[in-house]
């Protein structure tokens, strides 16, 4: 007999995003390359479901060198022009184009000696914030917060909504649903 587990209503539905809530989403990432990677999809996100992008997550992996910065960092015309031809990824120019400056600023953070990683989670002190579970929300003023220090670096497609949309993912804080299984869990 299988066990059913309350889930949070939008991971209900579809297997893929099921097996992405159970095992990721929400829970804290530390890593600085998987931070940074989950940060460029969020922003390829934009104006699209999640499930888009997650369909195509290992495309995009395959055409952005697995997301490895110092790769896609070295990226140029060519490579743009790659991508906008690969129709396994959302052919979006400037979020292409994002994606690479993306990655020149995490090499530069780096070879300033800045963990991306540290950066990150300092807005929250290294902690996971507890959401209340109640309500859903678009953005706060720590995304707000955090949206701003992204573009003063010059970060592009890192809005509130698509930083506070990232947070969750990454498990910087924690907004599974009070009934859902998870909640306790991460």
């Amino acid at each position: 007999m299988t066990e059913e587990r309350s889930r949070c209503a939008w991971a209900e539905g579809d297997a893929l995003m099921a097996t992405y809530h159970d095992e990721e989403w929400g829970v804290p990432q530390r890593d600085p390359r998987l931070l940074w990677e989950m940060l460029m999809l969020e922003g390829f996100q934009a104006g699209l479901a999640w499930i888009v992008i997650l369909r195509k997550r290992e495309a995009f992996r395959a055409a952005f060198a697995g997301f490895d910065p110092a790769v896609v960092a070295g990226f140029g015309d060519g490579d743009v022009a790659r991508l906008m031809a690969n129709p396994g990824i959302v052919r979006a120019k400037a979020k292409i184009r994002a994606t690479i400056t993306g990655a020149q600023i995490y090499c530069d953070m780096a070879g300033r000696g800045e963990n991306f990683a540290d950066f990150c989670w300092s807005f929250t002190d290294g902690k996971s914030i507890q959401g209340s579970g109640r309500e859903w929300i678009a953005n706060s003023p720590l995304s707000e917060k955090i949206s701003k220090e992204m573009k003063c670096r010059g970060f592009k497609f890192v809005g509130p909504t698509i930083v506070y949309a990232w947070m969750q993912a990454v498990g910087m804080v924690n907004d599974h649903a009070v009934h859902c299984f998870r909640r306790s869990e991460v």
